[in-house]
């Protein structure tokens, strides 16, 4: 009878990450913020929408469509499918992240988990190439890929952090991979927007859909090229012993999500912290969604007004990113995402009292927005990288990224009720007020030191 082999485990601390390690992680966020701004913030909305329009029998550069495509037989007004395939992939997302994060726990090859997520999603975004003329249902398939491998690969990216830093560490390291990511994302969309704009033609719509298209083809060549860094400069760890695969990674990773949902409720004030996240980040997305619609509809600004302003964002998401890390270093991240919590509601109040036909009084708001962005959301994310239980830093990401990207309906949701009850879009952006004062008071009841204790880490000294 063959004798059964039980993996070999290394219990020994792991190494302290290398600066050239540390530099590889943060290239992946240069990497991947490409598809979030060139692809989704700006370029596929609008595409996909007009190869849709097109499959409805819509000319193509109409102001108005009311024609309907039918994917699997589903009567779909043309105009709403973009918003139809995003609500389908985050339903979709919901159910693969916590389990990719099953699975990278209990892997000896993140790194090859982490380059088959990125390059799946920068392979999808690539064959966009193939999306002409009316294949509105191969444009719709290869979002959904994407921007699921996308999610898939953040949550492995994001598993790392814990490795290349202990607890007084984590907040500069974050900090320093997001603002290097809206610096990559905001350099590739400053790119594609010059080629957009020297190479239109005003009375051609093909040529505008055509450039739209191969813009979004060269932040899936970005995202593919980058990859390549981190794969080559982060190293791989062993997994904890407790959670080695016995059998098939796969199956393995299946089961051990679900012994983690039935035990996460012996982590009380992790979940808590999960709460917090869910709220005031949903007002944060929200904000990010709907400025441009708020800009061209209640303050009637010019499309290059807008875009000026989603380039200041990026690059002033960069040093804000550094700056609030560079806080936290003295305050501590918890109190550092407070104060960013109190200046979100400042800048909610301040686009409220913006003037209509104003240009320079909205590029000062996205200013402040692009100042506080990135802070807000890079210390989040270090922050919940002490309250992880060791081991299992992929499951829990995968949870935080649910919250991140999966309830991002919430804040819409209530800005479209509030404006249908009011019609005003100015009412409309003040109820997301809720969100974030809401969001700081949960936030501010997690007894913080505790929590991590609770999780089984030690505390930065500052908090």
């Amino acid at each position: 009878m063959a004798e059964t082999v039980t993996p070999t485990v290394d219990d020994t601390p792991p190494p302290a990450s290398t600066r050239r390690e540390r530099s590889g992680w943060y290239i992946y966020d240069w990497a991947n913020s490409a598809f979030q701004t060139t692809v989704i913030t700006v370029f596929l909305g609008p595409f996909l929408t007009t190869v849709a329009e097109l499959a409805a029998g819509c000319e193509l550069g109409a102001d108005t469509c009311d024609g309907y495509v039918h994917p699997l037989g589903i009567r779909v007004a043309a105009g709403s499918y973009y918003p139809y395939l995003i609500s389908l992939s985050v339903f979709l997302t919901v159910f693969v992240l916590p389990v990719i994060g099953a699975i990278a726990d209990r892997s000896a090859h993140k790194k090859r988990l982490l380059g088959g997520a990125a390059f799946t999603g920068a392979a999808a975004t690539i064959a966009m190439a193939f999306v002409t003329g009316d294949r509105y249902l191969l444009g719709g398939a290869l979002f959904l890929v994407a921007n699921i491998s996308f999610g898939a690969a953040i949550v492995v990216y994001n598993s790392f952090l814990p490795q290349l830093g202990g607890p007084d560490e984590r907040d500069g390291i974050s900090s320093r991979g997001w603002a290097l990511g809206y610096l990559g994302g905001g350099v590739l969309l400053a790119l594609n927007l010059v080629a957009v704009t020297v190479l239109s033609e005003d009375d051609n719509p093909q040529r505008t859909l055509d450039l739209a298209r191969w813009s979004i083809v060269s932040a899936g060549v970005w995202w593919a090229a980058f990859t390549l860094v981190p794969l080559r400069w982060l190293r791989e760890r062993p997994a904890a012993a407790a959670l080695v695969a016995r059998g098939n990674v796969l199956t393995d990773g299946f089961r051990q999500l679900g012994h983690t949902l039935r035990e996460v409720k012996a982590y009380p004030l992790t979940l808590f912290f999960l709460l917090a996240f869910l709220v005031y980040n949903d007002g944060i997305q929200t904000v990010i969604t709907l400025a441009s619609q708020y800009g061209t509809e209640e303050l009637r600004l010019e499309q290059s007004t807008l875009i000026v302003t989603i380039l200041l964002v990026q690059f002033l998401a960069f040093g804000g990113a550094l700056s609030l890390g560079a806080l936290a270093r003295r305050i501590g991240a918890w109190k550092t995402v407070l104060l960013s919590l109190v200046l979100w509601t400042g800048v909610i109040l301040g686009a409220f009292r913006l003037p209509a036909e104003a240009p320079v009084p909205f590029m000062i708001l996205g200013a402040a927005i692009g100042l506080v962005l990135g802070g807000s959301q890079a210390l989040s994310r270090s922050l919940f990288s002490q309250l992880i239980p060791t081991g299992k830093e992929g499951e829990y990401y995968g949870f935080y990224e649910i919250s991140d990207k999966g309830t991002s309906w919430l804040g819409p949701l209530a800005f479209g009720l509030v404006f249908q009850l009011t019609a005003s879009y100015r009412v409309g952006l003040v109820s997301l007020l809720i969100f974030f004062v809401v969001g700081f008071l949960l936030l501010a009841a997690v007894p913080i030191r505790r929590a991590i204790v609770a999780a089984g880490n030690t505390p930065p000294r500052v908090l």
